[in-house]
């Protein structure tokens, strides 16, 4: 009888539905020397070429950020970022977004992005102010000086990335380097550009974006 009992009871039970992973602050290294964000065995992979200091790229992490993180968050897409390098100051905010590790990065690279306006004019008048002495520094020192000047050490300790980190980042050249090496193989003519499924997509906003991820199958 008791047996009976236990087994309905179990048979009455709901089925706890197993916690989906957070995919959106998944990030994984990839073979690229990029980060990938999201399920690494999405059905829909998909390449964004990005620059810190692009306008455009700010423009359309605002526009597609809440969709894309739905089907990032879906498992159904994922995202690599491969940051084309346009100058120092872009290269101090790569260097940091990549050594924060794959716990920061996808919160840093949103933040790099979100704050773009302020810190990019913080940048250009810190550099303008201190040129003469920014000269004499050797090149990660110059990075280090530049990303405390423009505001993009503290956005990094925002996001979770603490000083030892931070001193890290700037105290080999591995990061730069490794973020160098990452733009000088990219092949697009411009930012944004992206791959779809290893399909290279350029001159696209997000609105014409959109469908084509989602006749790939993204969800």
């Amino acid at each position: 009888m008791r047996l009976a009992l236990l087994a309905a009871l179990l048979l009455a039970a709901p089925l706890t539905a197993a916690t989906p992973r957070p995919w959106t602050a998944v990030a994984t290294p990839v073979t690229t020397g990029s980060y990938l964000i999201g399920n690494p065995k999405a059905r829909v992979k998909l390449v964004e070429y990005v620059s810190y200091t692009c306008s455009h790229c700010a423009h359309f992490a605002t526009d597609s950020s809440a969709a894309l993180k739905a089907m990032v968050r879906s498992g159904s897409l994922s995202v690599e970022v491969r940051n084309q390098i346009h100058d120092r100051v872009d290269l101090a905010a790569a260097t940091l977004a990549r050594c924060a590790g794959p716990a920061a990065f996808p919160k840093l690279h949103d933040a790099l992005f979100a704050q773009q306006t302020d810190w990019l004019q913080r940048a250009m008048y810190w550099d303008q102010a201190n040129a003469a002495r920014l000269a004499l520094y050797p090149e990660l020192a110059k990075l280090r000086a530049l990303a405390d000047g423009a505001g993009l050490t503290g956005i990094a300790r925002a996001a979770g990335v603490g000083d030892n980190a931070i001193d890290a980042c700037f105290a080999k050249d591995n990061f730069a380097a490794r973020a160098m090496t990452v733009s000088n193989a990219t092949k697009v003519r411009g930012t944004p550009a992206f791959e779809i499924n290893g399909r290279l997509v350029e001159n696209v906003d997000w609105a014409k974006l959109q469908p084509m991820l989602v006749a790939a199958g993204a969800k």
